[in-house]
């Protein structure tokens, strides 16, 4: 398992952007992109990124707090 994978990552359209926004709260605020899957990978890569610099600079990774519907009655 990549250390990305603890983190709960969506891809979301915006009226008010006029497309998709791509989130990972816990590691970034988003990004933004016209096509939905591309967006995604693009977003998985940002995450890697981001987490793998992060480890290299000593500090350590964010709690993982964003969960999908974990308790929907």
């Amino acid at each position: 398992m990549r250390p990305s994978d603890q983190y709960h990552k969506w891809i979301e359209w915006s009226d008010e952007d006029g497309g998709y926004l791509g989130r990972c709260p816990d590691v970034i605020t988003g990004i933004y992109g016209s096509d939905p899957i591309t967006l995604y990978k693009e977003l998985c890569q940002v995450v890697d990124e981001v987490l793998t610099a992060l480890q290299t600079s000593g500090r350590g990774l964010p709690q993982p707090k964003t969960r999908p519907m974990q308790e929907v009655a």
